[in-house]
């Protein structure tokens, strides 16, 4: 099972809600009227912002490895 990470700055007064709610609501609606095409763009940009913001090729790697694993 993979730990989440996810937190808010504020308290959440709603009992199953996470934070990491948010982000997937974010993510739907940034692909929210793409094309297919557009939206394998974001993707690939995104997973690129992402991995340099994160920085280490370890966790990188592991999340690879991760992610190819549950697919």
């Amino acid at each position: 099972m993979i730990e989440s990470h996810f937190h808010h700055t504020k308290s959440v007064g709603q009992r199953d809600y996470t934070a990491g709610d948010d982000f997937y609501e974010a993510l739907i609606d940034a692909h929210r009227d793409l094309s297919p095409e557009q939206s394998a763009d974001l993707n690939a940009r995104l997973i690129l912002l992402l991995a340099n913001h994160i920085g280490n090729v370890d966790i990188l790697r592991e999340a690879l490895h991760l992610a190819k694993g549950s697919a």
